[in-house]
C-alpha cells in the first residue's frame, strides 16, 4: 500500500509539473506584465477599453474573452507569438501578438465567433497596475 501511494504521489507531482510547463507564458510575452491594459481598435467601440488583465497571452482570445476556450501556441519567436484557440460551439480564432515594447502590443486576430467571421487588429498598451481590490479579468 505504501509503495502504491508513493507511485501515485510521484505521478501526481509529474502531472503538476507538466501543467505548470503548459501554463508557462510564451517567451515573446515574458516581459509584458499583468496590469491594466488599454485596448483600442475593438469593433463597435469608439474609445479604448481599459481592463485589468492577469494573463497577457489571454488577449489573443479578445473576441471570445467571455468564453471558455482552449489555446495552443503555434509559434513563439521571442518578439511575436502565434496562438490558435477553440471555444466549442462559440467559435475559434487565430491570433498573432507582436511585442512592440514590454508595454505595447499589436494583436492581429481572425476567426469565427457565434457563426460569423471576424478579422481586426488591436493596439494594447499597459497603463498601470491593477488595483489590489480589483477583480482580475482572465478572459
Amino acid at each position: 500500500m505504501a509503495r502504491t501511494m508513493k507511485i501515485v504521489l510521484a505521478g501526481g507531482g509529474a502531472a503538476a509539473a507538466l501543467a505548470l510547463i503548459a501554463a508557462a507564458q510564451p517567451s515573446a510575452l515574458s516581459q509584458a506584465q499583468a496590469g491594466i491594459w488599454e485596448i483600442s481598435g475593438a469593433p463597435g467601440t469608439r474609445s479604448p477599453i481599459r481592463q485589468c488583465v492577469a494573463d497577457v497571452a489571454s488577449m489573443a482570445r479578445f473576441e471570445h474573452r467571455s468564453r471558455s476556450c482552449t489555446a495552443r501556441v503555434l509559434k513563439d519567436s521571442g518578439v511575436s507569438v502565434l496562438i490558435d484557440y477553440t471555444c466549442g460551439g462559440a467559435g475559434f480564432g487565430h491570433s498573432q501578438i507582436d511585442v512592440l515594447t514590454p508595454r505595447s502590443l499589436r494583436i492581429s486576430t481572425q476567426g469565427i465567433s457565434d457563426g460569423l467571421p471576424f478579422n481586426y487588429v488591436l493596439q494594447a498598451r499597459r497603463i498601470d497596475d491593477c488595483p489590489k481590490s480589483a477583480t482580475v479579468t482572465r478572459h
